[in-house]
């Protein structure tokens, strides 16, 4: 008797979140067509993830080691049956009729190999820097270009004969969580294939930040090994987060921090430091008013440092790894 493989294999890696897991697992359930598979890849749970995603009727396979999220991705395509891989974390809950949307995307655009969304403007996260976290990933994405130069893996699908042909992620410079999307993404394009950012695809984050996991990620799983994946592609995008306007505020950030003790012996320098952080209140003002309208005064008012802070350590995290290839400490990039 024949057998009918699913056309569409979702892929959560999973470890140690079986409270956000229970969740996002509902969502597919609701939203996966007769046409999809869901696959709970374990990377090595102490807790009782693997347990509940086994309850809750997922396909559940076990890695022995903990092995991060590129690995467990990887394992986790190696045993799917569709022809579309879709990429779900699980702290992610997508909504309604997105697995559907995925199908008929793929089917409409014959010529793209992979498409991601992003998350919603409704995180379930309380405090201002879960909030402020979630709602910029949001921001970002959705103004940011349809026609992406890179992958993102929090909801976002890829045809399996591309990931096949370009070897999937690269597990072995990315032994943690990191931009291993992002690097896969710049090999999609740097192969001639088209990714697309569908702005409609989107779930909402589960995710809790606190001020030290947010620059903790920003600066060792973001900021320095991205800074050390476009030097090696000698090519900066102009788009999400490196659109000009990021990279200008980041410099006046800097600019601003410079000057600012030089204020003490000329109140010129103090002024010209306020007229650098207005020019970044300006250049982001579209952000700044998103906030507003989707939390009111106080949260803005909250926001604006938080974002000034980011500004100012990428702008470090960048002349550090720019110090490290001047000295020839590092040829080539590596996950941090």
């Amino acid at each position: 008797m024949a057998t009918h493989s699913p056309c569409v294999s979702i892929i959560v890696p999973a470890y140690n979140n079986s409270r956000d897991l229970f969740q996002c697992l509902f969502a597919l359930k609701a939203t996966a067509c007769p046409d999809s598979e869901i696959i709970v890849v374990d990377d090595a749970s102490t807790d009782e993830t693997p347990l509940l995603a086994e309850k809750m009727g997922a396909r559940v396979l076990r890695l022995k080691k903990n092995s991060g999220p590129a690995a467990v991705r990887n394992y986790g395509a190696g045993y799917a049956h569709g022809g579309i891989l879709f990429f779900v974390d699980s702290d992610v809950v997508i909504g309604p009729g997105t697995v559907g949307r995925v199908v008929k995307f793929f089917e409409e655009h014959q010529d793209v190999a992979a498409v991601f969304g992003s998350y919603d403007d409704s995180p379930q996260a309380g405090g201002v820097i879960s909030q402020y976290r979630n709602l910029l990933h949001h921001f970002v994405h959705q103004n940011s270009n349809a026609e992406a130069s890179t992958f993102w893996a929090g909801c976002g699908a890829i045809r399996r004969s591309v990931f096949e042909a370009i070897g999937g992620f690269d597990a072995k410079r990315f032994p943690r969580s990191s931009i291993e999307d992002i690097e896969l993404g710049y090999r999609l394009r740097l192969a001639g294939y088209r990714i697309l950012l569908d702005k409609t695809l989107q779930g909402t984050h589960l995710k809790r930040w606190t001020l030290r996991s947010v620059i903790r990620t920003d600066i060792l799983c973001r900021a320095i090994p991205w800074t050390r994946l476009i030097m090696e592609s000698t090519h900066i995008l102009n788009d999400l987060n490196l659109k000009w306007g990021q990279r200008l505020s980041g410099v006046l950030v800097m600019l601003a921090c410079l000057l600012l003790p030089l204020g003490a012996v000329r109140v010129e320098w103090f002024a010209l430091s306020a007229a650098a952080l207005l020019g970044v209140l300006i250049l982001n003002r579209s952000l700044y008013l998103f906030f507003l309208r989707q939390r009111g005064f106080l949260f803005v008012l909250a926001c604006i440092p938080l974002h000034f802070l980011y500004y100012l350590y990428s702008v470090i995290s960048y002349l550090y790894v720019l110090m490290e290839f001047k000295l020839g400490k590092r040829a080539f990039p590596s996950g941090a």
